[in-house]
């Protein structure tokens, strides 16, 4: 479950009194079990209309705890199931009904099912065939093939993708709502791929050591150090911008 902190003053945190949550404190909520997820990650799940905000009389988005808890399940059923978007939602809506619902028992994959594949020394990885990753996304296969030209996705093995294509399909195309071409964004691409290589590099002598302990502990490690780079990226961009998001 996710934990809410109580409310604070100001557009910057939870209105007094209300016990609402302004994005960037949902953020830093939502961060403590989710690392990678990010405020765009947060508006592009309300376009998509799994949750619904309030709003100030200035416009600023205000979340109450079970927008928190809403955005939790959902960003977990993507993780852990890595379901499309409208199997979520249909899935949240029975909740709030009261209806006792089980998550889709996943399959071995055609081309368009989702497969559990076991990686070694850690838990199950979902794996996604290419037609549920164009379902899920909701783009065209000409779209998703121009994005691979420019290595923005790419399948891991056998014509499967990862568990973050869908979200990296999802900000692709919010940022494509700005007029940012996906030839744009090889840059960005350049510089994941070296900030992943600095913390492959930094995890390595774990995964070669003798002891199964030591070698599980390097997957946390990994993820806490992808948080702390994920943060560190987000900061400097907006510093560089001289902006502060709300």
């Amino acid at each position: 479950m996710v934990q809410t902190p109580s409310g604070g003053a100001g557009d910057g945190a939870a209105a007094a009194g209300t016990g609402l949550m302004s994005i960037g404190t949902v953020l830093s909520v939502l961060r403590e079990e989710f690392p990678e997820v990010t405020i765009s990650k947060i508006r592009f799940l309300e376009s998509e209309g799994l949750i619904e905000p309030q709003r100030t009389p200035s416009g600023y988005r205000k979340f109450s705890a079970g927008d928190v808890e809403r955005l939790g399940h959902v960003l977990r059923m993507q993780r852990d199931h890595y379901l499309p978007l409208k199997v979520i939602r249909e899935h949240l809506d029975a909740m709030e009904r009261g209806e006792a619902v089980q998550l889709p028992v996943l399959g071995r994959p055609g081309d368009g099912d989702t497969v559990q594949e076991p990686a070694a020394e850690g838990p199950t990885a979902a794996r996604i065939g290419r037609g549920r990753l164009l379902a899920a996304a909701g783009i065209e296969e000409r779209t998703l093939a121009e994005w691979e030209s420019y290595g923005l996705l790419a399948p891991v093995e056998d014509g499967l993708y990862d568990a973050e294509s869908v979200t990296v399909a999802g900000l692709i195309t919010e940022l494509g709502r700005f007029g940012i071409e996906p030839r744009h964004l090889r840059a960005m691409k350049a510089a994941a791929d070296r900030e992943a290589g600095l913390v492959d590099q930094v995890v390595a002598p774990l995964k070669r050591h003798r002891n199964p302990q030591t070698r599980a502990h390097a997957q946390a490690r990994t993820k806490e150090l992808a948080g702390l780079t994920v943060k560190l990226h987000a900061a400097l961009v907006q510093a560089a911008l001289g902006i502060r998001l709300p």
